[in-house]
């Protein structure tokens, strides 16, 4: 599999947001249960978690305060339920 990078992201609601991948897929992920611990707990704040933006030098989602999370962590999120891609969520370390 490529590295991925996040190429477009638009705030829904709440703590979910649609992002599309560099291999063409769009999903929603709903990062409520990720917002935990001292950098990712002020994203709890749904006008703070809306302040994201495209970090084209990460490829990934960066919040204002420096909070971001990995691209294949979001992969994972937006897609864990498709049943091709879990063997990459294992070597990844997020499926046991």
């Amino acid at each position: 599999m490529m590295f991925l990078h996040v190429v477009a992201a638009e705030y829904l609601k709440e703590y979910k947001i649609k992002v599309t991948f560099n291999d063409d897929r769009t999903g929603i992920i709903d990062l409520q249960d990720a917002l935990k611990g001292k950098v990712f707990s002020p994203l709890l704040d749904v006008n703070v978690f809306s302040q994201f933006v495209l970090d084209k030098e990460l490829d990934t989602l960066v919040w204002p305060n420096g909070a971001d999370f990995a691209p294949e962590f979001l992969y994972f999120k937006a897609f864990n339920h498709i049943a091709e891609l879990q063997p990459q969520f294992t070597a990844w370390g997020y499926v046991a």
